[in-house]
């Protein structure tokens, strides 16, 4: 159950942008090809089962995606990676996620979204931001990531000294299918963003500036799998540790010690409670 006087300071915190949402993959949950009605696959597991034609891979693969699409690189090339997940999330017409639209109403000023489909650009697409799109094993950059600002004419690639810090700030850390098709998916992606994400080069400087004292509001996350854990960890750091609540229907003892750890108040409730909640909706 999410206390009313809590719904109230997020929803505030979301408008105002002190309260960051960090979205994970069990925001996805509810979302279904529109074609032949089947959960759009965005967790660890789904993801695998769909890269292989719906069989399951030995267990030593199955432990997480990053592990399997390491071992389908090194058999086929990371290009049958990136081609899966462009025809996953940029050629598949999907339902709305519940989570996305409800967003789409309070448009926060700085997101976090750890997905690869395009939902959450899809409810900017009428506000003019920027969107930074994280990289890996890219030649020619000391970065890490690309950005690009979006207007009334759609995507356009920008530099550092191009972007408008006023505009709301869409952060793509493990990439999209549009306006260019990028992905963090394999180990090899993972240990090179990881890298060079705790060495700073893989946060925009503009973004810096804007976590400062920030709180963040984690939702469809878990707290299992440590590489998740690592990234969530160097995105969301400033000066200390980071504060704020994850909701987390039946959270594990090894979740509560995490968060704990970080700062970060578990919520025992749903994602449907906070977007179709009588709290949330009033407030």
């Amino acid at each position: 159950m999410i206390p009313s006087s809590l719904a109230a300071e997020w929803m505030a915190g979301l408008a105002d942008g002190t309260l960051v949402p960090y979205l994970g993959p069990g925001i996805l949950a509810d979302v279904r090809s529109l074609a032949d009605g089947r959960p759009m696959p965005a967790d660890s597991d789904s993801l695998i089962l769909a890269m292989n034609d719906g069989r399951p891979m030995p267990p030593k693969l199955m432990y997480e995606f990053p592990r399997a699409a390491m071992n389908v690189e090194l058999k086929r090339g990371r290009a049958t990676v990136s081609r899966f997940l462009t025809r996953t999330y940029g050629e598949t017409d999907w339902s709305r996620a519940a989570v996305h639209d409800w967003l789409a109403r309070i448009r926060p000023p700085y997101v976090i979204d750890i997905n690869r489909d395009t939902q959450l650009q899809e409810s900017f697409a009428g506000t003019p931001h920027t969107l930074v799109v994280g990289i890996a094993r890219t030649g020619g950059t000391e970065y890490r990531f690309r950005l690009f600002a979006r207007d009334q004419g759609g995507y356009r690639p920008v530099g550092l000294n191009e972007v408008d810090v006023l505009q709301p700030v869409l952060f793509k850390p493990m990439g999209t299918p549009r306006p260019e098709p990028s992905y963090i998916a394999s180990d090899a992606d993972y240990v090179d963003y990881i890298t060079e994400l705790m060495g700073g080069f893989a946060v925009p400087p503009f973004v810096k500036e804007r976590r400062l004292g920030k709180r963040y509001l984690f939702l469809g996350m878990r707290f299992s799998r440590d590489t998740e854990r690592m990234v969530m960890t160097d995105l969301v750091y400033a000066h200390g540790e980071p504060a704020g609540w994850a909701l987390i229907p039946e959270p594990t003892e090894k979740e509560r010690r995490f968060c704990a750890r970080m700062g970060i108040r578990i919520v025992a409730a749903d994602l449907a409670e906070l977007v179709g909640g009588e709290a949330l909706v009033a407030a």
